[in-house]
Parts: C-alpha cells; sequence; structure tokens
C-alpha cells in the first residue's frame, strides 16, 4: 500500500504552464496566420534598428493592426530592435520606442546596451527581452542582465541542454531559446563575412547570407585562370550549418523549464510559418495534456517535412556540432510539397470550397488540405469554376479565386498544398 501511494505521488500530472510558441511574421498575413496556426507570441521587425532589413517588416501602422489582433487571440507582439548600433543608428532611437509603447507593443528584442538604455528612458513599462545577438551563455551573464531590468534573455544558440539546466538553477529570470529554423555559422549570428565581401552590416540588418554560398580552394591564387582546372572541376563547399530542428524533443525542452521556444523564419512562407507552429502546437499540447502516455507522432514530424526546409540537426543541444550538421555542396532547400491556395469559404450545402490560389494546381491533381486543428486529408481535384462561375480545369494565376468540389468540410484559413 505504501509502495502505490508513493507511485501515485510521484506520477506526472498535466502541465499547466505551457512554454510559450514564438513564431516569426515578416508581413500582416503571416502574423495572423501564425496566430490562427497556434503561435502564441510573433516577433516583427519594424522599418528600422531591425536585423531583417531584406524582409517587409512593419510600418507603425501595420504593427497596430498586428497589435489589435494579436491581443484579440490571446497572443502577444514582440518587436526585434537587435542591431548593434552605429553612432548614427541612434538618431531617432527613442521616439522609436516611445511610439511602440503607444502602439501596444508587448516587449521589444533588443542587443545594444545603448538601445536597452534608450528603451527604458523613453518607454520605462515597455518590456525588454534580450537578443540571443548579446551571446549570453552563462547564468552569471543572465543574472547580471536581469539586474539591469531585462525581463527575459534570450540565450546564444550555442548553449547545451546541460548550460540552461545550470542557468535556470541560478537565475529566476524567463528563458527563450530557438528551438526550429536556420542557424547561422557566426557565434550567436554576429557575422562580418557579408561585411567584407559585399559592404553589408550583418549586424545591422544587411546580411547577404555569405556563408551559403558555394566555395572552392585553390592551390595557386592563380589556377582559377586555367580553363584545364575549371573543366576538371571541384567539389564546392560552404560554411553553413543544417537547420535546427528540435520537434522529436519537445519533452525534455519542456522539463528544462524554458519559458519561451522560438521558430527562426520572419522571410519565410505563410505555408512554413502554419506548418511548422501547428506541428509545434499538438506536440507540446499533447505532451502537457498528459506527461505519462505521451508518445510521439509520426505525423508531427512528417509535417515539419512539408515545409521548406534543409537537413535537419539538434544544433547545441546535445553537444556541439561536429561534421556530420553541416552542409557541403549544394544545399538546396527541401520540401515535400508547395503552398498551393487558401481557402477563404465552404458552402455545407454544395461541398464547395473557394480557394485563393497562391501556386499553380489543375484538375485531377492530388492535393492535401490541412488546418490550425492539425487534421489534414487528401484528394484528387474534380470540377472548378472560377469565381464568375465558369468551369475551368487550371488555376495558373497567381491570387485568382476559385470554386472547386471538396470531399471533407473546410474552414477558413485552411491551407491547401499539392505535392512535388
Amino acid at each position: 500500500m505504501v509502495t502505490e501511494t508513493k507511485q501515485l505521488k510521484e506520477k506526472k500530472g498535466p502541465i499547466t504552464k505551457k512554454p510559450e510558441i514564438l513564431a516569426p511574421a515578416g508581413n500582416l498575413e503571416k502574423l495572423k496566420i501564425a496566430i490562427r496556426y497556434g503561435a502564441d507570441a510573433i516577433y516583427i521587425g519594424g522599418q528600422l534598428f531591425s536585423l531583417r532589413a531584406n524582409a517587409d517588416n512593419f510600418s507603425y501602422e501595420e504593427m497596430k493592426e498586428g497589435a489589435d489582433f494579436a491581443h484579440a487571440h490571446g497572443a502577444k507582439i514582440y518587436v526585434a530592435a537587435n542591431i548593434i548600433a552605429h553612432n548614427e543608428d541612434l538618431d531617432g532611437v527613442m521616439d522609436f520606442f516611445a511610439k511602440l509603447y503607444e502602439i501596444g507593443i508587448d516587449a521589444v528584442i533588443v542587443a545594444d546596451p545603448a538601445l536597452i538604455e534608450s528603451c527604458k528612458e523613453a518607454a520605462p513599462n515597455l518590456e525588454i527581452h534580450l537578443s540571443t545577438q548579446a551571446s549570453t551563455s552563462n547564468w552569471k551573464s543572465v543574472k547580471f542582465w536581469k539586474e539591469e531590468g531585462i525581463a527575459r534573455v534570450v540565450l546564444a544558440r550555442e548553449v547545451s541542454f546541460d548550460e540552461i539546466r545550470e542557468i535556470k538553477k541560478h537565475v529566476d529570470v524567463e528563458i527563450e531559446q530557438f528551438i526550429h529554423g536556420a542557424m547561422c555559422p557566426a557565434y550567436s549570428g554576429r557575422c562580418v563575412l557579408s561585411n567584407h565581401m559585399t559592404a553589408r552590416d550583418s549586424n545591422r540588418g544587411g546580411c547577404c547570407h555569405s556563408c551559403r554560398w558555394s566555395y572552392d580552394l585553390y592551390e595557386d591564387p592563380l589556377e582559377y585562370e586555367d580553363p584545364k582546372f575549371l573543366s576538371e572541376g571541384m567539389n564546392p563547399f560552404s560554411f553553413s550549418s543544417k537547420d535546427l530542428s528540435m520537434i522529436q524533443y519537445v519533452p525534455e525542452i519542456i522539463e528544462l523549464g524554458i519559458e519561451s521556444l522560438k521558430i527562426e523564419g520572419r522571410m519565410k512562407s505563410v505555408h512554413y510559418v502554419a506548418t511548422v507552429v501547428n506541428a509545434y502546437r499538438q506536440a507540446i499540447d499533447a505532451y502537457c495534456a498528459d506527461p505519462e502516455n505521451y508518445v510521439l507522432k509520426e505525423e508531427w514530424v512528417e509535417e515539419i517535412y512539408k515545409a521548406s526546409h534543409r537537413e535537419t540537426t539538434t544544433g547545441f543541444f546535445f553537444g556541439k556540432p561536429d561534421t556530420e550538421d553541416h552542409l557541403y555542396g549544394e544545399a538546396e532547400p527541401l520540401a515535400e510539397y508547395d503552398f498551393a491556395g487558401l481557402v477563404l469559404g465552404y458552402d455545407p450545402a454544395e461541398k464547395i470550397a473557394t480557394i485563393q490560389q497562391r501556386n499553380h494546381f489543375r484538375t485531377n491533381q492530388q492535393v492535401e488540405f490541412f488546418g490550425p486543428d492539425g487534421k489534414f486529408f487528401r484528394q484528387t481535384i474534380g470540377e472548378m469554376w472560377d469565381d464568375k462561375g465558369k468551369p475551368i480545369e487550371k488555376a495558373p494565376h497567381p491570387l485568382m479565386l476559385v470554386r472547386m468540389k471538396v470531399e471533407e468540410p473546410l474552414r477558413p484559413y485552411d491551407m491547401m498544398r499539392k505535392q512535388k
């Protein structure tokens, strides 16, 4: 009886405090889709002070719309202002943070101490998160930043499970960590290759992704002029890492007590954001509901591979990456499916869906529908009509509206994809 009681006490019940799923959004459509597909918070970039200068980025008006939408759906919005600033970058920074607070942004992600101090002065009640660009990798540094008024620390990507556990043991502050997406080979993303090769400053938003170029190695610097040598060819290599993916280790991540699980990809597609967020949403919810009987479903892993990605790795979580964690030669993005259409409406009486085209599709082609609840079904496209009711056999034009017969009920914002 004593043993039985002890076992009952040790049995793990549901986890009520789930970690936050933090998703990227390069524009308003991605922001809204990410929230509909299960994100608890979204990080975006403004048109100033962001490291993704080539993303669409948000105007103040778009930030306001995004924040209002997020708050109406119980989600939060964070703005990345994570450049390493030079003197001329400081112009307008006070007004920028004051405006973010006025708009209703929940927190800013900052790396540079000058921007941190400016934010504290301009918007004292605006929560500050320390960017991974600050390269924080030990508990004493985390403690320092907590004493500086930082509410959350985004750890360096180079920390391991054991190091995170040690940090959590010593410091009571929120921790955020990347769990999925592209990995930069530079330390915590602080790269100078782009600066050197194209005069575009990676640390001020201008990264040209030099690490993903292909390179050859020559013994003689003049040898590249020899046509005979070129005809023999060499295997190109890059400095690029495989993409991070921790979908198979959700229980271990949750048990560490990390408050926010971050997905990389402000420049990724709507389909990527929806697919990846949805997969992690299903896995996290399942584990938190019943840790004792949690089983990783193969369909969650398969979902990850349906979105555009490179080969995957677990990064630094289990130790230092080796040659198996890097890409060599051509590193084309892998994806089993293309995003074909967004569901705008469904007529249950006629079993007809209205779909906005996002990629060419046609009759007699097999497609797959999926939605925020993680359910999906496949069918072959049968009858289709354009928005004027004319029968059509293909949908070649971007954003054209198509009505088609579907085999199961659909909802607005469900997606249709086609296998490659």
